[in-house]
Protein backbone atom coordinates (compact mmCIF):
# COMPACT_ATOMS: atom_id res chain seq x y z
CA UNK A 1 0.00 0.00 0.00
CA UNK A 2 1.52 3.23 -1.17
CA UNK A 3 1.61 6.17 1.34
CA UNK A 4 -1.44 8.10 -0.87
CA UNK A 5 -3.55 4.93 -1.04
CA UNK A 6 -4.92 6.01 2.64
CA UNK A 7 -6.17 8.89 1.61
CA UNK A 8 -7.96 7.90 -1.66
CA UNK A 9 -11.61 8.20 -2.25
CA UNK A 10 -13.51 4.75 -1.72
CA UNK A 11 -17.40 4.23 -3.05
CA UNK A 12 -18.92 2.18 -0.81
CA UNK A 13 -20.69 3.72 2.34
CA UNK A 14 -18.99 0.61 4.43
CA UNK A 15 -15.73 2.39 3.44
CA UNK A 16 -16.82 5.59 4.13
CA UNK A 17 -14.54 8.75 4.96
CA UNK A 18 -15.58 8.96 8.40
CA UNK A 19 -13.97 12.61 8.91
CA UNK A 20 -16.23 14.17 6.11
CA UNK A 21 -19.11 12.54 7.18
CA UNK A 22 -19.35 13.20 10.68
CA UNK A 23 -16.97 16.03 10.70
CA UNK A 24 -18.19 17.41 7.63
CA UNK A 25 -14.68 18.97 7.30
CA UNK A 26 -12.47 19.49 3.69
CA UNK A 27 -9.42 20.23 2.61
CA UNK A 28 -9.87 24.04 2.83
CA UNK A 29 -10.34 23.63 6.91
CA UNK A 30 -7.12 21.72 7.12
CA UNK A 31 -5.76 25.37 9.11
CA UNK A 32 -4.16 25.10 12.29
CA UNK A 33 -4.45 27.73 15.03
CA UNK A 34 -1.76 29.58 16.26
CA UNK A 35 -0.88 27.57 19.48
CA UNK A 36 -0.98 30.55 22.26
CA UNK A 37 -2.56 30.98 25.78
CA UNK A 38 -5.53 33.21 23.99
CA UNK A 39 -6.52 30.21 21.78
CA UNK A 40 -9.45 28.22 23.32
CA UNK A 41 -8.89 25.23 20.78
CA UNK A 42 -4.94 24.53 22.75
CA UNK A 43 -3.64 24.14 26.00
CA UNK A 44 -0.07 23.38 26.85
CA UNK A 45 1.46 19.92 28.02
CA UNK A 46 4.69 17.87 28.54
CA UNK A 47 5.73 18.06 25.27
CA UNK A 48 4.36 21.62 24.12
CA UNK A 49 0.71 22.74 22.54
CA UNK A 50 -1.94 20.08 22.34
CA UNK A 51 -4.91 21.46 20.39
CA UNK A 52 -8.81 20.54 18.88
CA UNK A 53 -10.52 21.38 16.02
CA UNK A 54 -14.03 21.77 15.88
CA UNK A 55 -15.99 22.61 12.77
CA UNK A 56 -17.36 25.86 14.83
CA UNK A 57 -14.07 26.74 15.71
CA UNK A 58 -14.47 26.55 19.39
CA UNK A 59 -15.55 24.64 22.37
CA UNK A 60 -19.70 24.94 22.69
CA UNK A 61 -19.39 24.96 26.77
CA UNK A 62 -23.00 25.01 26.89
CA UNK A 63 -23.83 21.48 25.75
CA UNK A 64 -24.97 18.98 27.99
CA UNK A 65 -21.41 16.90 28.34
CA UNK A 66 -20.38 19.83 30.58
CA UNK A 67 -23.30 19.69 32.76
CA UNK A 68 -24.45 18.23 35.62
CA UNK A 69 -27.52 15.63 34.79
CA UNK A 70 -26.90 13.49 38.08
CA UNK A 71 -27.24 13.63 41.40
CA UNK A 72 -23.32 14.04 42.81
CA UNK A 73 -22.52 16.93 40.79
CA UNK A 74 -20.19 15.61 38.01
CA UNK A 75 -20.50 16.60 34.29
CA UNK A 76 -18.38 14.44 31.50
CA UNK A 77 -16.27 17.03 31.70
CA UNK A 78 -15.38 16.06 35.22
CA UNK A 79 -13.16 12.92 33.84
CA UNK A 80 -12.84 14.27 30.64
CA UNK A 81 -10.60 17.37 30.64
CA UNK A 82 -9.78 19.34 27.34
CA UNK A 83 -6.45 20.49 28.65
CA UNK A 84 -5.58 16.80 29.53
CA UNK A 85 -6.49 15.59 26.08
CA UNK A 86 -10.09 15.06 26.80
CA UNK A 87 -8.85 12.67 29.37
CA UNK A 88 -7.70 13.39 33.56
CA UNK A 89 -4.51 13.63 35.07
CA UNK A 90 -3.19 13.13 38.25
CA UNK A 91 -1.54 16.12 38.27
CA UNK A 92 -4.87 18.34 37.42
CA UNK A 93 -7.03 15.98 39.74
CA UNK A 94 -4.18 16.67 43.13
CA UNK A 95 -4.77 20.16 42.41
CA UNK A 96 -8.50 19.90 42.21
CA UNK A 97 -8.16 18.24 45.41
CA UNK A 98 -6.08 20.89 47.25
CA UNK A 99 -8.19 23.57 45.75
CA UNK A 100 -11.73 22.04 47.47
CA UNK A 101 -10.37 19.83 50.34
CA UNK A 102 -11.01 16.60 48.19
CA UNK A 103 -14.71 18.23 47.85
CA UNK A 104 -14.82 18.89 43.84
CA UNK A 105 -17.46 16.63 42.55
CA UNK A 106 -14.77 14.43 40.37
CA UNK A 107 -13.97 13.30 44.08
CA UNK A 108 -17.27 10.90 44.23
CA UNK A 109 -17.52 7.85 46.27
CA UNK A 110 -19.17 5.62 44.23
CA UNK A 111 -16.28 5.05 41.49
CA UNK A 112 -13.73 8.05 42.65
CA UNK A 113 -12.71 5.95 45.90
CA UNK A 114 -10.59 2.89 46.05
CA UNK A 115 -13.72 1.20 47.57
CA UNK A 116 -17.56 2.66 47.62
CA UNK A 117 -17.61 2.07 51.40
CA UNK A 118 -14.24 3.98 51.96
CA UNK A 119 -14.18 6.88 54.89
CA UNK A 120 -14.20 10.21 53.25
CA UNK A 121 -15.07 11.74 56.55
CA UNK A 122 -12.11 13.93 57.00
CA UNK A 123 -9.29 15.78 54.37
CA UNK A 124 -7.08 12.66 55.50
CA UNK A 125 -9.56 10.24 54.61
CA UNK A 126 -10.57 11.77 51.71
CA UNK A 127 -6.86 11.50 50.51
CA UNK A 128 -6.56 7.80 50.97
CA UNK A 129 -9.85 6.86 50.00
CA UNK A 130 -8.90 8.46 46.48
CA UNK A 131 -5.10 7.78 46.02
CA UNK A 132 -5.45 5.50 43.12
CA UNK A 133 -7.17 8.42 41.37
CA UNK A 134 -5.05 11.07 42.46
CA UNK A 135 -1.72 8.82 41.85
CA UNK A 136 -2.31 7.27 38.68
CA UNK A 137 -5.76 8.93 37.49
CA UNK A 138 -7.81 5.53 37.60
CA UNK A 139 -12.00 5.37 38.27
CA UNK A 140 -13.40 2.50 40.04
CA UNK A 141 -15.67 0.04 37.55
CA UNK A 142 -17.50 -2.39 39.81
CA UNK A 143 -18.44 -5.80 37.85
CA UNK A 144 -19.71 -8.89 38.27
CA UNK A 145 -18.09 -12.01 37.33
CA UNK A 146 -20.45 -13.00 34.50
CA UNK A 147 -23.50 -15.65 35.14
CA UNK A 148 -21.91 -17.48 32.04
CA UNK A 149 -18.45 -16.89 32.97
CA UNK A 150 -15.83 -20.30 31.76
CA UNK A 151 -14.31 -19.62 35.37
CA UNK A 152 -15.08 -18.78 38.75
CA UNK A 153 -13.23 -16.65 41.06
CA UNK A 154 -11.15 -18.35 43.88
CA UNK A 155 -9.30 -15.98 45.58
CA UNK A 156 -9.32 -12.26 46.07
CA UNK A 157 -6.52 -9.84 47.53
CA UNK A 158 -8.20 -6.97 47.97
CA UNK A 159 -6.04 -4.02 50.03
CA UNK A 160 -9.49 -2.22 50.21
CA UNK A 161 -11.52 -5.03 51.78
CA UNK A 162 -14.41 -4.65 49.16
CA UNK A 163 -14.21 -7.06 46.03
CA UNK A 164 -16.15 -10.49 45.22
CA UNK A 165 -17.59 -12.04 42.76
CA UNK A 166 -20.51 -9.91 43.15
CA UNK A 167 -18.51 -6.78 42.44
CA UNK A 168 -15.07 -6.94 41.46
CA UNK A 169 -12.97 -3.66 41.68
CA UNK A 170 -11.28 -2.80 38.33
CA UNK A 171 -9.52 0.50 38.46
CA UNK A 172 -9.24 1.68 34.92
CA UNK A 173 -7.99 4.80 33.00
CA UNK A 174 -11.01 7.32 31.66
CA UNK A 175 -10.13 6.74 27.59
CA UNK A 176 -10.57 10.40 25.74
CA UNK A 177 -13.61 12.01 24.55
CA UNK A 178 -11.83 12.84 21.27
CA UNK A 179 -10.92 11.30 18.19
CA UNK A 180 -14.00 9.07 18.34
CA UNK A 181 -14.81 9.09 14.82
CA UNK A 182 -12.02 6.13 14.54
CA UNK A 183 -12.76 4.13 17.26
CA UNK A 184 -13.74 0.56 16.44
CA UNK A 185 -14.80 -0.64 19.99
CA UNK A 186 -16.21 1.83 23.17
CA UNK A 187 -14.54 1.43 26.50
CA UNK A 188 -10.87 -0.45 27.10
CA UNK A 189 -12.84 -3.74 27.02
CA UNK A 190 -15.38 -2.88 24.80
CA UNK A 191 -18.44 -3.06 26.95
CA UNK A 192 -20.31 -0.36 25.62
CA UNK A 193 -19.57 -0.96 21.73
CA UNK A 194 -23.20 -1.59 20.00
CA UNK A 195 -21.31 -4.26 18.38
CA UNK A 196 -19.33 -6.56 20.43
CA UNK A 197 -15.90 -8.11 19.94
CA UNK A 198 -17.31 -11.12 17.50
CA UNK A 199 -15.79 -12.85 14.29
CA UNK A 200 -14.74 -11.89 11.12
CA UNK A 201 -12.27 -9.95 12.69
CA UNK A 202 -13.91 -7.00 10.16
CA UNK A 203 -16.82 -6.77 12.33
CA UNK A 204 -16.24 -3.56 13.88
CA UNK A 205 -18.36 -0.26 13.97
CA UNK A 206 -19.85 1.46 11.37
CA UNK A 207 -21.15 5.18 11.47
CA UNK A 208 -24.41 4.33 13.33
CA UNK A 209 -23.24 1.90 15.17
CA UNK A 210 -20.64 4.65 16.42
CA UNK A 211 -22.96 6.73 17.02
CA UNK A 212 -25.45 4.32 19.20
CA UNK A 213 -22.12 2.69 20.96
CA UNK A 214 -21.52 6.31 22.51
CA UNK A 215 -24.75 7.21 23.03
CA UNK A 216 -25.22 4.23 25.18
CA UNK A 217 -21.91 5.07 27.38
CA UNK A 218 -22.80 8.58 27.86
CA UNK A 219 -26.58 6.98 28.94
CA UNK A 220 -24.70 4.42 31.45
CA UNK A 221 -21.91 7.33 32.48
CA UNK A 222 -24.96 9.62 33.50
CA UNK A 223 -26.57 6.79 35.42
CA UNK A 224 -23.41 5.45 36.77
CA UNK A 225 -20.49 7.87 37.14
CA UNK A 226 -22.84 11.22 37.85
CA UNK A 227 -25.66 8.87 39.63
CA UNK A 228 -28.74 10.13 38.15
CA UNK A 229 -32.20 8.24 39.00
CA UNK A 230 -33.07 8.23 35.44
CA UNK A 231 -31.67 8.21 32.28
CA UNK A 232 -31.58 11.92 30.51
CA UNK A 233 -33.96 12.19 27.36
CA UNK A 234 -32.81 10.91 23.95
CA UNK A 235 -32.26 14.41 22.96
CA UNK A 236 -29.78 15.41 25.66
CA UNK A 237 -28.04 12.24 24.81
CA UNK A 238 -27.32 12.73 21.36
CA UNK A 239 -26.32 16.34 22.34
CA UNK A 240 -23.17 14.71 23.98
CA UNK A 241 -22.84 12.09 21.37
CA UNK A 242 -22.84 15.04 18.20
CA UNK A 243 -20.28 17.56 20.27
CA UNK A 244 -17.99 14.18 20.88
CA UNK A 245 -18.02 13.32 17.73
CA UNK A 246 -17.07 16.45 16.46
CA UNK A 247 -13.75 16.76 18.43
CA UNK A 248 -10.35 15.78 16.45
CA UNK A 249 -7.52 16.43 19.31
CA UNK A 250 -3.79 16.25 18.45
CA UNK A 251 -0.63 17.80 19.51
CA UNK A 252 0.39 20.66 17.43
CA UNK A 253 3.24 22.09 18.69
CA UNK A 254 6.78 20.54 19.63
CA UNK A 255 8.71 22.62 22.34
CA UNK A 256 11.79 21.67 20.29
CA UNK A 257 10.79 20.90 16.96
CA UNK A 258 8.03 23.85 16.56
CA UNK A 259 4.70 23.55 14.70
CA UNK A 260 3.93 20.17 13.59
CA UNK A 261 2.52 20.84 10.13
CA UNK A 262 5.83 22.70 8.97
CA UNK A 263 8.44 21.96 6.06
CA UNK A 264 5.50 19.19 5.04
CA UNK A 265 5.45 17.40 7.92
CA UNK A 266 1.43 16.13 8.77
CA UNK A 267 1.30 17.08 12.35
CA UNK A 268 -1.24 18.27 14.44
CA UNK A 269 -5.43 18.40 14.24
CA UNK A 270 -6.33 20.00 11.62
CA UNK A 271 -4.67 17.84 8.98
CA UNK A 272 -5.96 14.35 11.16
CA UNK A 273 -9.78 15.76 10.90
CA UNK A 274 -9.38 14.83 7.40
CA UNK A 275 -7.74 11.32 7.72
CA UNK A 276 -9.65 8.42 5.31
CA UNK A 277 -10.31 5.73 7.79
CA UNK A 278 -12.54 2.50 7.26
CA UNK A 279 -13.00 -0.71 9.01
CA UNK A 280 -10.34 -3.11 8.52
CA UNK A 281 -8.23 -0.29 7.11
CA UNK A 282 -4.52 -1.69 7.01
CA UNK A 283 -5.45 -4.73 8.74
CA UNK A 284 -2.64 -6.72 9.76
CA UNK A 285 -4.37 -9.97 9.54
CA UNK A 286 -5.45 -9.34 6.11
CA UNK A 287 -9.30 -8.05 6.43
CA UNK A 288 -8.68 -5.17 4.91
CA UNK A 289 -11.93 -4.88 2.72
CA UNK A 290 -10.43 -3.27 -0.23
CA UNK A 291 -8.28 -6.71 -0.33
CA UNK A 292 -5.30 -4.78 0.48
CA UNK A 293 -2.09 -6.31 1.83
CA UNK A 294 -1.03 -4.90 5.51
CA UNK A 295 1.49 -1.92 5.16
CA UNK A 296 3.89 -1.50 8.36
CA UNK A 297 4.60 1.88 7.25
CA UNK A 298 1.27 3.50 9.13
CA UNK A 299 2.48 6.05 9.87
CA UNK A 300 3.84 8.68 7.63
CA UNK A 301 3.32 11.93 9.61
CA UNK A 302 7.30 13.28 9.68
CA UNK A 303 8.46 11.46 6.20
CA UNK A 304 9.65 15.08 5.26
CA UNK A 305 11.60 15.56 8.54
CA UNK A 306 13.96 12.22 7.47
CA UNK A 307 16.85 14.15 7.16
CA UNK A 308 20.34 12.71 8.22
CA UNK A 309 21.65 15.96 7.79
CA UNK A 310 19.79 17.39 9.91
CA UNK A 311 21.75 15.77 13.07
CA UNK A 312 24.42 18.22 12.88
CA UNK A 313 21.93 21.64 12.30
CA UNK A 314 20.28 24.03 14.99
CA UNK A 315 17.99 22.71 17.38
CA UNK A 316 14.92 22.81 15.32
CA UNK A 317 16.58 20.71 13.16
CA UNK A 318 17.79 18.18 15.27
CA UNK A 319 14.42 17.67 17.02
CA UNK A 320 12.53 17.42 14.01
CA UNK A 321 15.37 14.54 12.89
CA UNK A 322 14.74 12.53 16.43
CA UNK A 323 10.95 12.62 15.22
CA UNK A 324 11.13 11.16 12.01
CA UNK A 325 13.95 8.67 13.35
CA UNK A 326 11.35 7.29 15.67
CA UNK A 327 8.58 7.02 13.23
CA UNK A 328 10.50 5.30 11.28
CA UNK A 329 11.46 3.23 14.23
CA UNK A 330 7.49 2.74 15.03
CA UNK A 331 7.01 1.21 11.89
CA UNK A 332 10.14 -0.65 10.76
CA UNK A 333 11.97 -2.03 14.40
CA UNK A 334 11.76 -5.64 14.65
CA UNK A 335 9.91 -7.16 17.46
CA UNK A 336 9.41 -10.48 17.61
CA UNK A 337 5.54 -10.97 18.94
CA UNK A 338 5.02 -13.54 21.54
CA UNK A 339 2.93 -14.65 24.10
CA UNK A 340 0.02 -12.30 22.97
CA UNK A 341 -3.54 -13.92 23.49
CA UNK A 342 -5.63 -12.42 20.48
CA UNK A 343 -2.89 -12.29 18.20
CA UNK A 344 -0.23 -14.91 18.23
CA UNK A 345 -2.84 -17.75 18.89
CA UNK A 346 -5.41 -16.47 15.80
CA UNK A 347 -2.63 -16.44 14.23
CA UNK A 348 -1.40 -19.86 15.26
CA UNK A 349 1.89 -18.19 14.65
CA UNK A 350 4.10 -18.85 18.22
CA UNK A 351 6.23 -15.72 17.12
CA UNK A 352 5.09 -12.76 15.01
CA UNK A 353 7.78 -10.66 13.47
CA UNK A 354 6.37 -7.43 13.28
CA UNK A 355 6.85 -4.02 14.85
CA UNK A 356 4.67 -1.14 16.87
CA UNK A 357 2.48 -0.88 13.84
CA UNK A 358 1.10 -4.44 14.18
CA UNK A 359 -1.32 -3.70 16.64
CA UNK A 360 -1.22 0.55 15.93
CA UNK A 361 -2.03 -0.13 12.04
CA UNK A 362 -4.97 1.98 11.34
CA UNK A 363 -2.78 5.13 8.98
CA UNK A 364 -1.47 8.35 10.82
CA UNK A 365 -4.07 7.58 13.64
CA UNK A 366 -2.39 4.84 15.60
CA UNK A 367 -5.26 2.54 16.98
CA UNK A 368 -6.25 -1.06 15.61
CA UNK A 369 -8.32 -0.93 12.79
CA UNK A 370 -10.32 -3.82 13.33
CA UNK A 371 -11.47 -5.10 17.16
CA UNK A 372 -8.63 -6.74 18.13
CA UNK A 373 -8.25 -6.71 22.04
CA UNK A 374 -5.15 -8.98 23.00
CA UNK A 375 -3.07 -9.71 26.41
CA UNK A 376 0.25 -8.19 26.54
CA UNK A 377 0.32 -8.85 29.98
CA UNK A 378 -0.64 -5.69 31.53
CA UNK A 379 -2.67 -7.17 34.16
CA UNK A 380 -0.75 -10.23 34.90
CA UNK A 381 -0.02 -11.00 38.50
CA UNK A 382 3.87 -10.07 37.99
CA UNK A 383 3.27 -6.86 37.41
CA UNK A 384 0.88 -6.13 40.01
CA UNK A 385 1.82 -3.14 42.97
CA UNK A 386 0.35 -3.42 46.24
CA UNK A 387 -2.37 -0.34 45.50
CA UNK A 388 -4.28 -2.62 43.19
CA UNK A 389 -6.85 -5.97 43.98
CA UNK A 390 -5.22 -9.12 42.71
CA UNK A 391 -7.95 -11.71 41.48
CA UNK A 392 -7.42 -15.79 41.05
CA UNK A 393 -9.75 -17.34 38.59
CA UNK A 394 -10.49 -20.74 37.71
CA UNK A 395 -10.96 -22.55 34.66
CA UNK A 396 -13.95 -24.61 35.54
CA UNK A 397 -13.29 -27.09 32.20
CA UNK A 398 -9.51 -27.43 33.25
CA UNK A 399 -8.98 -26.57 36.85
CA UNK A 400 -5.96 -24.14 35.61
CA UNK A 401 -5.83 -21.45 37.76
CA UNK A 402 -4.14 -17.20 36.47
CA UNK A 403 -3.71 -14.58 38.97
CA UNK A 404 -4.83 -10.87 37.33
CA UNK A 405 -5.25 -7.23 38.32
CA UNK A 406 -8.26 -7.45 35.70
CA UNK A 407 -9.89 -10.09 33.18
CA UNK A 408 -10.83 -7.27 30.72
CA UNK A 409 -12.46 -8.43 28.04
CA UNK A 410 -13.49 -11.62 29.76
CA UNK A 411 -16.00 -9.80 32.02
CA UNK A 412 -17.99 -9.32 29.41
CA UNK A 413 -17.70 -12.43 27.51
CA UNK A 414 -16.88 -14.84 29.97
CA UNK A 415 -14.57 -16.77 28.12
CA UNK A 416 -11.60 -17.56 30.29
CA UNK A 417 -9.33 -16.59 27.03
CA UNK A 418 -10.24 -13.52 27.19
CA UNK A 419 -8.34 -13.10 30.32
CA UNK A 420 -6.34 -9.94 30.31
CA UNK A 421 -7.32 -8.59 26.69
CA UNK A 422 -7.74 -5.17 26.39
CA UNK A 423 -7.90 -2.55 22.67
CA UNK A 424 -5.14 -0.49 22.10
CA UNK A 425 -6.17 3.19 22.28
CA UNK A 426 -6.02 5.83 19.90
CA UNK A 427 -2.70 7.21 20.17
CA UNK A 428 -3.07 10.90 19.52
CA UNK A 429 -2.63 13.43 21.67
CA UNK A 430 -0.61 11.09 24.00
CA UNK A 431 2.20 13.81 25.68
CA UNK A 432 -1.39 15.74 26.95
CA UNK A 433 -2.72 12.80 28.78
CA UNK A 434 0.17 10.85 30.98
CA UNK A 435 -0.55 8.11 32.60
CA UNK A 436 -0.58 5.17 29.96
CA UNK A 437 -2.10 1.83 30.02
CA UNK A 438 -5.31 0.86 30.97
CA UNK A 439 -4.01 1.00 34.87
CA UNK A 440 -1.91 3.49 34.52
CA UNK A 441 1.04 1.38 35.08
CA UNK A 442 3.30 3.80 33.08
CA UNK A 443 3.75 6.81 34.35
CA UNK A 444 5.53 8.43 31.15
CA UNK A 445 6.37 7.63 27.93
CA UNK A 446 9.63 6.49 28.20
CA UNK A 447 7.95 4.32 30.84
CA UNK A 448 5.55 2.82 27.76
CA UNK A 449 8.68 2.22 25.74
CA UNK A 450 10.72 0.27 28.47
CA UNK A 451 7.72 -1.63 28.77
CA UNK A 452 7.88 -3.25 25.08
CA UNK A 453 11.34 -3.41 25.38
CA UNK A 454 11.65 -5.42 28.28
CA UNK A 455 8.18 -7.43 27.81
CA UNK A 456 9.20 -8.52 23.62
CA UNK A 457 13.27 -8.40 24.92
CA UNK A 458 13.39 -5.72 21.53
CA UNK A 459 17.39 -4.46 23.30
CA UNK A 460 16.48 -0.93 22.34
CA UNK A 461 19.71 1.41 22.45
CA UNK A 462 19.18 4.60 24.61
CA UNK A 463 19.05 6.54 21.35
CA UNK A 464 16.59 4.76 20.06
CA UNK A 465 14.31 5.01 23.05
CA UNK A 466 14.47 8.74 23.09
CA UNK A 467 13.59 8.75 19.08
CA UNK A 468 10.72 6.63 20.02
CA UNK A 469 9.53 9.05 22.61
CA UNK A 470 9.93 12.14 20.63
CA UNK A 471 7.78 10.52 17.77
CA UNK A 472 5.00 9.75 20.42
CA UNK A 473 4.96 12.61 22.17
CA UNK A 474 4.51 14.62 18.64
CA UNK A 475 1.46 12.29 17.90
Amino acid sequence: MSDHQTLRPVATRRLATLAVLLLGVGASQARQAEPSPANPLSTPDASGWVQTTTPGGRIDRNNAFFQGLGSNGRSCDSCHRQAQGWSVTPQELRQRFERTSGMDPVFARVDGAVSPLADVSSLEARRSAYALLLDRGLIRVGMPIPANAQFRLSAVDDPYGYASARELSLFRRPLPSTNLIWLTAVMWEGRETFTPFNPPMDAGIDVQNLRSSLARQARNAILGHEQASRAPADAIIDSIVEFELHLVTAQVDDRDAGRLNEADALGGPAILALQRFWVGINDTLGNDPTGDAFDERAMHLFDSWDDPGQSGSDRRGRARATIARGEKLFNSMRIDITGVAGLNDVTGKTVIRGSCSSCHNAPNIGNHSVPLPVNIGIADAGRRTPDLPLYTLTSLATGKRVQTTDPGLAMITGKWTDIGKFKGPILRGLASRAPYFHNGSAATLADVVDFYDSRFHVHMSAQQKRDLVAFLSAL
